[in-house]
């Protein structure tokens, strides 16, 4: 599904992505997780070719993403509220994502209407553009249209940071519904250690700009990622 060769990126001299060799399986649901300035952001932008190395590539279903458009109908994302329109409605970017992929507004609405818990009735038919919205309000919308995408690959970076705890335990939930039911590969960053290694099942670990863990989730994963990071048990 993913592999990525010899990926780096340099800012001001300063390495902050270096990759050699990685692969993510169809159907694998992967945390990235680090401290700020790992370089998991940047690593996310460059497999989406908002950003390009200095060397290396990244390869989707065998395509190389840089400079082609295929991967772009099977792949959603959200990393931040910048992937918004802010200008309009969430209804209003919901039918214009919805319309990116031939969808009527009536699909649209029924999808919605699945979606009432996860918004809390926080989100439709308030009359607010998105900008007037709170950070987690945002990634709520930007969550919900990239399911309504219908993708094989789901990209989201942080999506827990913002959200209210009942919001990250049903977001938790339809993650893991995807991948388990859906075969929909996650590939998600998060801070929150209890989140990601309960939703995926293949941490990785960077520090510096490099993956300097590869773990398969178990019982143990939990514990030695705060060993790592110095969390304080008890």
């Amino acid at each position: 599904m993913i592999e990525i060769k010899d990926l780096k990126k340099v800012y001001a001299g300063v390495t902050v992505v270096n990759v050699p060799h990685l692969e993510i399986r169809k159907g694998e649901s992967v945390g990235l997780v680090g401290n700020n300035g790992a370089g998991k952001t940047t690593l996310f932008r460059m497999m989406l070719d908002l950003i390009r190395p200095e060397t290396g590539e990244v390869l989707l279903n065998g395509e190389v993403v840089a400079g082609h458009e295929n991967w772009k109908n099977y792949t959603a994302s959200y990393l931040d509220e910048g992937f918004l329109i802010d200008y309009l409605t969430p209804e209003e970017y919901f039918y214009f994502i919805g319309g990116l992929h031939q969808q009527s507004r009536a699909h649209v609405d029924d999808f919605l209407s699945g979606m009432g818990d996860f918004f809390n009735g926080e989100i439709l038919k308030k009359g607010k553009y998105i900008r007037d919205l709170s950070k987690g309000n945002q990634c709520k919308v930007g969550v919900v249209s990239c399911l309504l995408q219908s993708p094989e690959l789901l990209m989201l970076d942080e999506p827990f940071a913002n959200i209210d705890p009942s919001t990250q335990f049903r977001l938790k939930s339809i993650l893991k519904d995807l991948n388990k039911n859906k075969g929909v590969t996650n590939l998600i960053s998060s801070h929150d250690l209890n989140h990601i290694t309960d939703v995926c099942d293949r941490i990785l670990l960077m520090e510096k700009g490099v993956i300097i863990k590869d773990i398969a989730t178990s019982s143990s994963t939990l514990s030695e990622l705060e060993a790592y990071f110095g969390v304080e048990q008890g």
